[in-house]
């Protein structure tokens, strides 16, 4: 059972394509800034033994990654790439 999704085969909605613009625009650099900038204040709240605080603030950072991981992906592929002959072939 072939399971895979071929290039063109599937469209992501107006909205997503909105956000992902609008995303795009962002330097990659930003999330990882975030990254290391949510493990260097969960270090200063360690620090000062507040550790709850800490530990909430040192879980944001594998979410900015992961951020930035799909927002360099939109950047290089698209969510919604379009094979390049069929896209020929519709102008």
């Amino acid at each position: 059972m072939e399971t895979r999704v071929e290039k063109g085969q599937a469209q992501e909605d107006s909205f997503t394509g909105a956000i992902e613009r609008t995303t795009s625009q962002v330097p990659s650099s930003v999330f990882l800034g975030l990254a290391v900038g949510a493990m260097a204040v969960s270090l200063i709240m360690k620090i000062a033994k507040k550790e709850h605080l800490a530990l909430f603030i040192g879980q944001w950072a594998a979410p900015f990654l992961i951020m930035g991981n799909y927002n360099k992906m939109v950047k290089q592929h698209g969510s919604d790439a379009k094979d390049e002959s069929s896209a020929s072939m519709a102008a």
